[in-house]
């Protein structure tokens, strides 16, 4: 490259630079601008919305979309200043929106999906559910997925298209235990279901503003079965379980009241001579 190129390259680019600087740096002025607006006015409107009984994921999306339009402002501000002309602009990304669209059709499934379940609530974060064969705790809802924690601490992450128009059990923040214990056909009755009566409401965990179910349930082979069915917060159903079944135990040994294991009994009858 000889001289005389260089230093035509060099004038050239000190031209573009006295033609285009000053409005490239009014442009990236007012993206700079746009961003700490955005930032400001999503807090703004943040504050605003924690005094309201909405649900953090609408509170969320709320933001983000103002956040968006304010960018989105000072964006096509800053086009303006450089000269780009919009609508040609607005046209083209018309048309590159229906292919962008088709390609991720998956995607905007789950944001419409995301956006049914947020303004619908069918289910809030903290309740416990049971859909598509998967069962937790609602953690997370989100534009393009739902998250539940189950009860061994593990993520279970749905993709927002698969919840809408699916059945789903909503437990909300309690759930029934349902427990089953055994006697003797020779046991009182009436001191047994006390005993578990007692054992229930004994315990810190069952919620004492919803009556346990406590009765007979079925007549099986080797025992009477008693229904023992309290109520409790989402975190302690397995807890509680477990605390209830032992107070259970030592309860009837304390009092003398046979728990059965299954037995046949087998009778042999011999022939006539």
């Amino acid at each position: 490259m000889d001289a005389k190129t260089i230093e035509n390259t060099t004038q050239l680019l000190i031209n573009l630079a006295i033609t285009y600087g000053p409005k490239a740096l009014v442009g990236l002025t007012f993206l700079v601008a746009g961003i700490l607006v955005a930032r400001w006015v999503g807090n703004a409107v943040m504050k605003m919305l924690q005094k309201r009984e909405l649900e953090p994921p609408v509170r969320l999306l709320m933001v983000r979309v103002v956040r968006l339009l304010v960018v989105l402002l000072f964006m096509l501000m800053a086009m303006q200043n450089l000269g780009i002309e919009l609508l040609p602009l607005l046209a083209g990304l018309g048309v590159a929106g229906v292919g962008i669209g088709l390609a991720l059709q998956g995607v905007l499934q789950n944001i419409v999906a995301g956006l049914t379940i947020i303004f619908t609530k069918p289910f809030r974060v903290g309740e416990y559910l049971e859909l598509l064969g998967v069962q937790g705790e609602v953690t997370q809802i989100e534009l393009f997925s739902t998250t539940l924690v189950h009860a061994d601490k593990s993520r279970i992450v749905i993709p927002n298209r698969k919840i809408v128009g699916e059945i789903l059990h909503n437990y909300g923040r309690i759930r029934q235990l349902e427990l089953l214990v055994g006697v003797a056909y020779d046991t009182d009755l009436n001191a047994a279901l006390t005993a578990v009566r007692q054992v229930v409401e004994a315990n810190v965990r069952v919620l004492k503003d919803f009556p346990p179910v406590i009765g007979v349930s079925t007549l099986a082979d080797s025992s009477i079965n008693l229904s023992v069915r309290p109520w409790v917060k989402v975190p302690d159903y397995g807890p509680a379980g477990a605390e209830i079944n032992q107070a259970i135990v030592d309860r009837f040994r304390a009092a003398n009241i046979s728990i059965p294991f299954p037995q046949r009994e087998i009778r042999i009858l011999s022939g006539a001579a």
